[in-house]
């Protein structure tokens, strides 16, 4: 069976910088509340109109590029995201037309926070079977037009930000590529993150009574979050590398989901890592939940922070709840 490896990578967040003094504007909160609570110095929103498959299709054409590839060599698309340009259809049909692909299979998969390891993890099997040569999977979001931007919804808006990230996975030699890919999900917990409407078991869908309540807006029981994800974290991770005989002492580079930069930081020293192997990039574009691992591949790519041959480690924890973890060889 042979292996999958990464063969480019891109990113694309919208223009728009919006700073937490920007966001003090709008609610009870300024740049120091939101700085000691997550790291959070600004992010970026989507212009009006523009859809998560507008912001993957400038993502996949930088990742086509450095690949070497044209939108007719790829034979699968696997979309993750929260936030679809519409209810139906998916989006992945929606990038399959703007990018120009032939008329390709496009999966569109909803694990939130996970939903791009768990999209590389469908991807790598594709291709180990032989059923796809090159499969794009892309990790996107708008959060930015379904966030309460008043004093009630603040611990929750302050986090989010908009952007995509995408990868290409092709046939690789062994020893090299995803290593692993490990899977987790728990839904009793999954009222802890969740938007509780509109709902497609209640009649109405949506009323005046459930907007005036807020009730179509993200709701977060933050210590509990908090807490549940540092734990995981480190749990996968270590996962990871055992199935593969690896310690941490080996491991190159993590990078986490871009959820928390104190979850981040709390998690490298759970680990004993050091500051310069855990990738953090939150600072600049908040959570960007599928989007934030390939947009932190992107960067560490670009930064040289990934080189041939760097063994890294991906992992991610978020609504679902669910969590996850890959294993890459460079």
């Amino acid at each position: 069976m042979r292996n999958s490896r990464i063969i480019g990578a891109g990113m694309f967040v919208p223009p728009k910088v919006v700073t937490n003094d920007d966001l003090s504007k709008l609610m009870d909160t300024s740049d120091e509340w939101i700085v000691e609570r997550s790291g959070i110095k600004e992010r970026r929103y989507a212009e009006d109109g523009v859809g998560v498959s507008d912001l993957a299709v400038e993502a996949s054409k930088k990742a086509l590029a450095q690949a070497g590839l044209e939108p007719k060599d790829i034979d699968l698309i696997i979309f993750a995201t929260l936030s679809p340009d519409y209810y139906f259809p998916g989006s992945g049909v929606l990038l399959q037309h703007k990018l120009g692909c032939r008329d390709i299979a496009a999966i569109d998969i909803r694990q939130q926070c996970s939903g791009f390891i768990y999209g590389l993890s469908i991807a790598d099997q594709y291709i180990k079977t032989g059923q796809s040569e090159r499969v794009l999977v892309v990790g996107a979001e708008i959060h930015s037009c379904g966030l309460d931007f008043s004093t009630r919804g603040r611990d929750v808006t302050v986090l989010f930000g908009d952007g995509a990230g995408v990868v290409i996975l092709a046939p690789g030699e062994a020893g090299k590529g995803i290593l692993s890919t490990h899977l987790h999900s728990d839904g009793g917990h999954f009222d802890k993150l969740w938007t509780p409407a509109p709902m497609a078991c209640r009649h109405p869908r949506l009323s005046h009574e459930i907007l005036d309540q807020g009730l179509h807006y993200p709701i977060m029981d933050g210590k509990f979050i908090f807490k549940m994800a540092i734990g995981k974290f480190a749990e996968i991770v270590e996962d990871a590398l055992r199935a593969n005989g690896y310690t941490l002492e080996d491991l190159d580079l993590f990078i986490p989901h871009q959820a928390n930069l104190r979850i981040s930081n709390m998690v490298g020293k759970k680990l004993g890592l050091p500051d310069e192997k855990v990738f953090n990039n939150i600072q600049k574009y908040g959570n960007t939940t599928a989007g934030s691992i390939p947009i932190a591949i992107s960067e560490a790519l670009e930064q040289g922070k990934i080189k041939e041959g760097s063994l890294v480690c991906l992992a991610s924890f978020g609504s679902g709840l669910t969590w996850a973890s890959a294993l890459i060889r460079w």
